[in-house]
């Protein structure tokens, strides 16, 4: 990163600024940061962030090039990638309907977007990742651990605390029916504390401390190499709010996306997004799309979809390269994300429906 500031693809007005307050490499530049940045040369936190973008792109490009010297590209066969993509994990849901149309989980090193109305179970299912995401690997679990991103402050640690105690149990079960070594010995570090204590929580309160916390993530992971998932929830709450200029909010979101593609594929790490619905205004009728854009909808490899059918929470496979177009029902319980059972099976359903220790309106949030 030791790149001079007068060789770096910016405006020149705005290089001439840098120069003239004494930025002379790309790293001071990144070590200042958008906030030191914009007091230093005088422009907004926005301008600053998307120069910041900008360099650091070029840098990891610089680096790219450096490692690969002159065949920076990668070649490989295409029979290469079908081996690399069956030897790429899966984090279960614990829901196995919703799996099976995701073809056996939620997979490392893509991005998969979950939309939905409030209340539909969205963050759920990404409290229930960021567990699951550290089952040992003796139980069919990928032995990792979890980034949670949270722009809307739906974490609930309590609700956690149920997930990961329920998980804990289930395994405790299989080992005992099985009575297998492996698990046993697994089962030795796998407990409630080490869950928890695996689950690194950023609260980021607009877009600017969001771009930055994705912008500075790979440094977190590659001293985490463990993180196997990293949650953003929601992607489209920063971004809804007081931006005028909607061309600048297109390219950060771009940039944005480009960060967590990156980090899915440098990092073998699954990267889950949150986001909102809006109403598509038409002709004869109106309906609700996912937020920000249909540019945006480019950026996650599989979209998810969750919704209601009067009383019933639907989950339907919008979009994936591999499996086909599907709708699956789901259930929110007291232990987390679970199939819909068959009425005779769920005779006590009303008491696993709701955890009496939680407050009401649990089940609604998302």
């Amino acid at each position: 990163m030791q790149r001079d500031v007068g060789g770096l693809p910016l405006a020149p007005a705005l290089r001439a600024r840098l120069v003239a307050a004494g930025f002379q490499t790309a790293q001071e530049l990144l070590e200042t940061g958008p906030c030191g940045l914009s007091k230093e040369i005088g422009i907004s936190k926005e301008e600053a962030l998307e120069a910041l973008q900008v360099v650091r792109q070029e840098c990891q490009g610089d680096a790219a090039r450096t490692a690969g010297g002159s065949g920076a590209t990668r070649k490989c066969t295409a029979l290469e990638l079908l081996e690399e993509e069956q030897a790429q994990g899966f984090i279960i849901t614990f829901c196995s309907a919703l799996d099976n149309i995701l073809g056996g989980g939620v997979q490392l090193t893509k991005i998969t977007e979950i939309c939905g109305a409030p209340g539909a179970g969205k963050t759920q299912l990404c409290m229930q990742l960021a567990v699951d995401v550290q089952i040992p690997e003796c139980f069919g679990g990928v032995a990792g651990e979890a980034v949670f991103i949270d722009t809307e402050g739906s974490f609930m640690v309590d609700r956690v605390v149920d997930i990961a105690t329920a998980c804990v149990q289930h395994c405790q079960l299989i080992a005992e029916a099985h009575q297998e070594e492996d698990h046993l010995k697994a089962l030795e570090t796998f407990s409630l504390e080490s869950i928890l204590s695996h689950i690194y929580y950023f609260r980021c309160r607009d877009y600017i401390e969001l771009l930055a916390q994705v912008y500075l993530l790979p440094d977190f992971l590659s001293e985490h190499s463990k993180v196997q998932l990293v949650v953003v929830d929601g992607i489209a709450f920063p971004f809804r709010h007081d931006f005028e200029d909607l061309s600048l909010r297109t390219r950060l979101l771009n940039g944005l996306a480009q960060q967590l593609i990156i980090i899915a594929n440098d990092h073998k790490s699954a990267v889950v997004l949150t986001n909102q619905m809006t109403t598509r205004i038409g002709q004869s009728q109106s309906t609700l799309v996912p937020a920000l854009g249909e540019s945006w909808g480019h950026a996650a490899t599989v979209r998810l979809i969750f919704h209601w059918d009067n009383s019933q929470r639907l989950a339907t496979l919008y979009k994936s390269p591999s499996q086909k177009e599907s709708t699956i029902p789901y259930r929110i319980t007291s232990h987390g994300f679970r199939d819909v059972q068959p009425p005779a099976v769920t005779q006590n359903a009303e008491d696993t429906e709701m955890n009496p220790r939680k407050r009401a309106r649990r089940e609604e949030e998302k």
